[in-house]
């Protein structure tokens, strides 16, 4: 696959693939999220790599999912999902649950590098990797996303007390969640996440796998893999018939109102 939306590197054991929308902070359109996966396939084949990095080009990880550029219209215009309700369940479940999924099982580590805007989307992919490196200046946003993991990444009061408020996460209460491991200045995250990869790295890798593959099964004999795929349908519930135009900008309503809290916030401080 020739890749348009994606940037996709080997440097010696590590393979980085960085999400390449900066114009549009990095929205995820159907396109990117196929590169990604075929990106996330590629590595996993390939016996030299033993962990994965995942990177946002820009000033941002990302702002979520595409809404309505003009290149995700045109991809969706000539590869069309059926129509109605149908349609609506296959393109989540596709995108969002599976591959998520997929990922968050690869036989390898792998590590998210998150800047700037992580939101909706944003937060579902870095969600699914195995650890996660922020930037000071990183912000979360969590929601009732297609594939739900927030009870999972930050514990269940704080699932629900951030979800209700439906507020940004810092990076520094990010860290103290344990969503992320840690936490950086903007400046060294590249260098602090490629120093992880390479600590990581030099280990066996068949003992990277199943150590990972031990972990993984703890969470799934915990419900993890049950409860995604129930909120899943709880999702499709909550998003009939949803989103909304702000300032010329296609936004769900939770980001809309969630920027306005942080804006808000921000001119208080």
């Amino acid at each position: 696959m020739d890749y348009q939306q994606i940037i996709y590197e080997k440097r010696d054991r590590i393979g980085v693939i960085r999400t390449n929308r900066p114009r549009y902070r990095n929205a995820q359109s159907r396109l990117m999220l196929e590169e990604m996966d075929d990106a996330f396939m590629k590595a996993e084949r390939d016996a030299d790599i033993r962990v994965v990095i995942l990177q946002g080009e820009g000033e941002h990880f990302s702002a979520g999912h595409d809404l309505g550029t003009p290149e995700q219209q045109e991809d969706l215009e000539r590869r069309p999902y059926p129509e109605g309700t149908r349609g609506h369940l296959q393109m989540t479940w596709d995108l969002f649950v599976d591959c998520s999924l997929r990922w968050r099982d690869l036989k390898k580590p792998t590590i998210a590098e998150v800047q700037g805007y992580c939101i909706f989307g944003g937060y579902l992919i870095a969600s699914v990797m195995d650890l996660i490196v922020a930037a000071e200046d990183a912000l979360f946003l969590p929601s009732h996303l297609q594939l739900f993991t927030a009870p999972w990444d930050l514990g269940i009061r704080k699932a629900k007390a951030i979800l209700f408020e439906n507020r940004f996460i810092p990076a520094a209460e990010a860290l103290e969640l344990g969503l992320v491991h840690k936490v950086v200045p903007r400046e060294d995250l590249a260098a602090e996440t490629w120093a992880q990869a390479e600590r990581i790295a030099v280990n066996d890798p068949l003992s990277l796998r199943m150590l990972k593959a031990s972990i993984n099964g703890a969470q799934d004999a915990m419900g993890y893999r049950t409860s995604v795929h129930t909120a899943h349908s709880n999702y499709m519930i909550l998003t009939q018939g949803r989103g909304i135009k702000r300032d010329g900008e296609r936004r769900l309503g939770g980001v809309a109102s969630a920027l306005e809290k942080l804006k808000a916030q921000q001119e208080k401080s």
